[in-house]
């Protein structure tokens, strides 16, 4: 990159204590993302991607989690090191997130009005006086972002509680309060998974519109690789708690390096393909209490060879492109 990283994840690692050992979830994880630039996390259930998400905003329960090593860089400073109270100025002022489920993080016994207007009133004391709200003034703002989220008449539906809206609708009432601090980055934890895909496209494309409107970088955790090739510029593929691989989408679906990479990308239907069984990665992931030394892919991988009992580092093998496999010599080919 020309210009140092807004958000700068660096040999970051964190595991969990369990009643059966240490958990060890994320592993030496090293993610850039630039101003105004738009990232992708994939990989499959349990690779890491939301724990990545929730460590950035210091939101993973400690205990039982603990960050065993690494620095999480904000504009140069250490989120890791940070207080509990310089990360409530931080949450929703600069960084915010959405989550999976739009019912279970909006509370059922209050408006989706007043619980807006609460987030709004709660960021005031981390702003200057002269961008401070009253009450009534946050309920004219609250409207007023419903109203950018393209949330049907939003004068009504600021009164009416979440089991009054479709999973749809609630999804951007969270949309709204993410945005409603104007957070330079936005993490987007799975935010159409519950959705059908009529409505998921409706929200991709709102997500979109935003990204573009309001110069925002953005996180997106998601299964769908459909999802990344429309709103990406980079994606990173997460495996067992390790990266793997981090590209350029373009060079991502055009040239997939890892082997990981490329299983993912073969399981998928293509409309293309001649009928038959899907392909798939065979083996089972591993057991993070007991994690393999090195690649923690090695084991369902039909080209591992002994150096993978050593994690290979990123290794850049093109312009937009770094992949972290043995495969690939110091000069980038394999």
């Amino acid at each position: 990159m020309s210009e140092s990283p807004l958000l700068s994840i660096q040999d970051f690692s964190l595991e969990f204590n369990t009643f059966d050992g240490v958990y060890q979830a994320i592993a030496d994880v090293n993610i850039d993302l630039a101003k105004g630039e738009s990232l992708g996390i994939v990989g499959e259930t349990g690779c890491g991607k939301s724990v990545t998400a929730k460590s950035i905003l210091k939101l993973v329960p400690s205990p039982p989690g603990r960050v065993r090593a690494g620095r999480i860089l904000f504009n140069g400073e250490d989120l890791v090191q940070a207080s509990e109270e310089r990360m409530r100025a931080i949450r929703g002022l600069d960084i915010a997130m959405i989550f999976q489920d739009p019912m279970t993080f909006l509370n059922p016994v209050f408006t989706v009005g007043n619980q807006l207007v609460d987030v709004i009133m709660a960021h005031q004391r981390f702003l200057p006086q002269r961008e401070s709200r009253s009450r009534r003034e946050a309920r004219d703002y609250a409207i007023e972002m419903l109203r950018k989220v393209h949330l049907p008449n939003p004068e009504t539906q600021f009164h009416n509680y979440p089991h009054q809206l479709s999973g749809g609708m609630r999804q951007r009432v969270l949309i709204a309060m993410a945005l409603s601090g104007r957070p330079q980055i936005l993490i987007a934890d799975e935010p159409t998974t519950a959705l059908d895909v009529t409505i998921q496209a409706q929200i991709l494309d709102l997500i979109g519109e935003l990204m573009k409107d309001l110069g925002l970088s953005v996180i997106l955790i998601t299964h769908d690789l459909g999802v990344v090739a429309l709103l990406c510029n980079r994606v990173v593929v997460m495996y067992s708690g390790q990266v793997v691989e981090d590209a350029s989408v373009k060079a991502l679906f055009d040239n997939p390096a890892h082997p990981y990479t490329q299983g993912l990308l073969a399981a998928v239907p293509h409309p293309g393909r001649s009928s038959g069984v899907l392909s798939g990665i065979p083996g089972q992931l591993p057991n993070l209490l007991d994690p393999p030394k090195g690649c923690r892919f090695q084991a369902r991988c039909s080209k591992a060879m002994a150096a993978c009992g050593e994690m290979a580092p990123l290794k850049r093998i093109g312009k937009d492109q770094s992949v972290a496999c043995w495969l690939y010599g110091e000069d980038g080919h394999a």
